[in-house]
C-alpha cells in the first residue's frame, strides 16, 4: 500500500518530481565524469611513464638494482619468454642490457648508459623510433650505435661519425668497441636525452662478453588495476637467479606524485559532492515547503505522522532510485565517448606534455567501478536529505499550519 500510494504521488505533481529527478541525474553525470577524468589521469601518468622508463614489472637479475654490475645480469632462454608472453594481461615483454660506459670522439669523452635493446619490442613499448631526429633506427644485427640528441651534442659528433666504447664488460673483462653513429634520437627527459646511447641486444652482449644474458626484462600489462594477478603468475615460474619488481618499487617518486594527485583528486571530489548535497537538499526543502498544507490536513483527519513519514521516505527512495539509475544510463554513453576520443591538447600545453613523454590528452577511464560508486555516493547523498522531510512531519503542528 506505501509503495503504490507513494508512486501515484510522485507523479501527482509530475513537474516536482522532474526537478528533483533531474538533480540526482546531473548529479550523478557530473561526479561520474569527474572520477572518471581523474583516475584516466592517474592511469595516463602510470601507462606513460612505464612506457618511458621500466615498464609495468621488469625482471632483473638479483641485485642488479642495488648494484648496477652486469654480474648480476640473468640467464634468458625462449621457453621463459614464451611463458611471460602466454601470462594472461601480459601485452609485450622487452629485454634489456644495461650498462655504463665512456664515450669519445676526438678529444670529446662522457660517460653513458649504454642499453642494449631488441629494436622492434623496444619500439613496441615505448614508439623509440618515432623519435629519430636524424639517421636511421637500429635493426637486429645493427653494428652502430644510437645517441641521445643532447648526448651527441656533447660528444660535438653527427650522423656517419665514429665513436670509441670503452667500459668494463662481464665477471671483469675489458668492452671496447669502435661505432658509427647511426642515428640520433630526442628522448623526453633531459636527463635521459644527455646520457643515453642505445646499441641492439645482440652487438651489447658481445662487446660486453655477455652472451645469451640480460640484465632486466620489462613487462607490459593491458591494465594497471591487472598487475597484481600477472605477477603472481609469473613469480610461479621465476628463474633462482632473477627477481620481480613492479612499477612502484622502481619508481617511488612517481607512486608519491599519483597518492598526492588521488589526495588532491579526493577534496575535489568532497567540494562537488558537498555542491550536490546542498542541490539536493534545497530540492527536497522545496517539496517539503510546497506540500506542508498537504501534511497538515493528512494529520488532521487522522493519518498517523509515522506512516505519513514512511510514504514520504519511500517517495525520496523512488525519485532518488530513478534519478540514479537515469543517471548511470546517461553517464556511460558520455564517459565511453570520452574514453574512446580523449581531448587532445594543442600548442604549449601539448609540447609541455610531449617533452616529459606523456600523450598531449586527456583520458577517461571506463573503469565500470566508478559508474556504480558515484551512484551509490549520490544515492546515499539523497537518502539523508529525505531527513529534512521526517523530521518536518515529526515537529509538525496541524493547526499553525492551516492557518499559515
Amino acid at each position: 500500500m506505501y509503495f503504490s500510494l507513494s508512486w501515484r504521488n510522485l507523479w501527482r505533481n509530475k513537474k516536482r518530481t522532474l526537478i528533483i529527478t533531474a538533480s540526482v541525474f546531473f548529479a550523478v553525470i557530473f561526479s561520474s565524469l569527474m572520477r572518471s577524468i581523474q583516475i584516466g589521469t592517474w592511469e595516463q601518468i602510470v601507462h606513460s611513464s612505464a612506457k618511458i622508463f621500466t615498464g609495468y614489472a621488469q625482471i632483473q637479475g638479483n641485485g642488479f638494482w642495488d648494484n648496477r654490475s652486469l654480474d648480476k645480469s640473468f640467464l634468458i632462454n625462449p621457453e621463459f619468454e614464451e611463458k611471460i608472453q602466454k601470462t594472461v594481461h601480459v601485452t609485450s615483454i622487452t629485454p634489456r642490457l644495461e650498462s655504463f660506459a665512456l664515450l669519445s670522439k676526438d678529444t670529446n669523452t662522457k660517460i653513458a648508459q649504454i642499453i642494449g635493446i631488441d629494436p622492434q619490442s623496444e619500439n613496441n613499448m615505448n614508439y623509440l623510433q618515432s623519435r629519430i631526429i636524424k639517421g636511421e633506427f637500429l635493426n637486429e644485427t645493427s653494428k652502430g650505435i644510437l645517441l641521445g640528441n643532447g648526448l651527441s651534442e656533447r660528444l660535438k659528433t653527427d650522423v656517419g661519425d665514429s665513436l670509441v666504447l670503452y667500459g668494463q664488460g662481464y665477471r671483469g673483462q675489458t668492452a671496447a668497441a669502435l661505432l658509427p653513429v647511426l642515428g640520433i634520437v630526442e628522448l623526453p627527459l633531459s636527463k635521459l636525452d644527455n646520457m643515453t646511447a642505445y646499441l641492439s641486444l645482440s652487438n651489447a652482449q658481445y662487446i660486453y662478453g655477455i652472451d645469451e644474458r640480460i640484465t632486466s626484462l620489462s613487462i607490459m600489462i593491458d591494465n594497471a588495476k591487472n598487475l597484481p594477478d600477472a605477477l603472481k603468475t609469473i613469480e610461479s615460474f621465476l628463474p633462482n637467479d632473477a627477481v620481480l619488481m613492479s612499477w612502484n618499487e622502481m619508481l617511488p617518486e612517481l607512486e608519491q606524485t599519483v597518492m598526492t594527485k588521488q589526495v588532491s583528486g579526493m577534496i575535489m571530489s568532497g567540494i562537488l559532492y558537498i555542491v550536490i548535497g546542498f542541490g539536493i537538499f534545497g530540492t527536497v526543502m522545496m517539496m517539503t515547503s510546497e506540500r506542508q498544507k498537504e501534511f497538515a490536513i493528512l494529520v488532521s483527519v487522522g493519518m498517523q505522522k509515522a506512516r505519513l513519514i514512511w510514504s514520504t521516505t519511500i517517495e525520496t527512495i523512488m525519485f532518488s532510485f530513478l534519478g540514479v539509475v537515469i543517471g548511470m544510463m546517461g553517464s556511460l554513453p558520455i564517459v565511453l565517448y570520452m574514453h574512446n576520443n580523449p581531448i587532445r591538447f594543442t600548442g604549449e600545453v601539448a609540447e609541455m606534455y610531449e617533452n616529459y613523454g606523456y600523450e598531449a590528452e586527456m583520458h577517461f577511464s571506463a573503469d565500470e567501478n566508478i559508474f556504480i560508486s558515484q551512484a551509490l555516493i549520490v544515492l546515499i547523498i539523497a537518502l539523508i536529505s529525505a531527513l529534512h522531510p521526517m523530521f518536518f512531519i515529526k515537529n509538525l503542528n496541524p493547526v499553525e499550519t492551516i492557518k499559515k
